[in-house]
């Protein structure tokens, strides 16, 4: 137990949180500008999936990081635009269009791979590049505090400090004011001469590009090659930590960080002589605890919201 306390509290635990925080959050931030357009759907497994694979084919055969960022990006815009088609456009139900799309990910992306390289589980037999790890002059020199913060993955830095322009572009730009605007009252919107519809596939645009880089992380980063379903759950937990947020950006930041700690303490706790599986759960496990706490929260508030209101008719 005492090894297990050790690993926990160490330099090297939270260098992982870190790591593992970084897919997570991409995802969040995504989810949370889709959310505030008013734009839900559950195909954020498969925008991180084609952006995964799309990058790191992109990356093995033009051996251009510029141009794999550039077709990752593409595959996961792609991903949402066509689900903003086949929703908005063509009026289909959006959870059955979110699961098309996550099984047609998921064993196109093996399909594809087995094209490119004649391989059904990894494409170790493809050289692609990876995003360069950076230290951070004078940090890294610090004990401790230099070995959590510093030599993390370019993209690393990028999702930690893309909360911020998230809150910038949601809540202080024209644009932000109509996404949300949209996403609060789509008749509203339409009466004051806005194109919801236009409105809506912007959000999906954005919401994608910054998902992608979730999926781009994964197997150009985090890994250096493209495995079947690899982002194994991440879209789902990233919805999660959007709606236990509550589409704020400050909460999500936060929820996606005690996500990626739970992710971090299973793979950690994997150690103990006790059954793999057990802990492998265990991310899971805590999602369901806090969309079931979340859920319990709103009905609450609602309940308290009713009793007030027949209490002011009442009176």
């Amino acid at each position: 137990m005492d090894k297990v306390l050790n690993a926990i509290f160490s330099a090297s635990f939270l260098f992982s949180v870190i790591r593992i925080t970084t897919p997570l959050m991409f995802g969040a931030m995504g989810a949370l500008i889709c959310k505030q357009g008013g734009v839900l759907h559950i195909a954020f497994e498969a925008t991180m999936l084609f952006a995964a694979f799309f990058g790191m084919a992109a990356s093995a055969f033009t051996n251009s990081l510029w141009l794999a960022l550039l077709a990752g990006v593409a595959g996961g815009v792609l991903t949402m635009l066509l689900l903003g088609y086949f929703t908005l456009m063509l009026d289909a139900n959006v959870v059955l269009t979110g699961i098309a799309l996550n099984t047609l990910a998921s064993g196109g992306t093996v399909f594809l791979m087995y094209l490119l390289c004649g391989e059904k589980g990894t494409s170790n037999a493809l050289q692609s590049l990876t995003f360069p790890n950076v230290d951070i002059p004078i940090l890294k020199d610090i004990p401790f505090l230099g070995e959590v913060l510093s030599g993390h993955n370019v993209l690393t830095y990028v999702a930690f400090i893309l909360p911020i322009f998230v809150y910038i572009l949601v809540f202080k730009t024209p644009l932000g004011l109509r996404m949300r605007t949209v996403g609060e009252s789509p008749n509203a919107a339409s009466s004051v001469g806005l194109n919801v519809n236009r409105i809506k596939f912007i959000t999906l645009a954005i919401g994608g590009a910054v998902t992608s880089l979730g999926g781009l992380y994964m197997s150009m980063g985090y890994l250096s090659w493209f495995a079947r379903d690899m982002i194994a759950g991440r879209g789902f937990m990233a919805i999660a930590a959007q709606n236990l947020g509550n589409a704020a950006v400050l909460p999500t930041f936060i929820t996606s960080i005690g996500f990626g700690i739970a992710n971090a303490l299973a793979i950690t706790l994997q150690t103990l002589s006790l059954p793999a599986e057990i802990f492998q759960a265990l991310p899971y496990a805590v999602t369901l605890i806090g969309l079931a706490a979340y859920s319990s929260s709103l009905k609450k508030g609602y309940a308290g919201r009713k009793i007030k209101g027949r209490r002011r008719n009442n009176a």
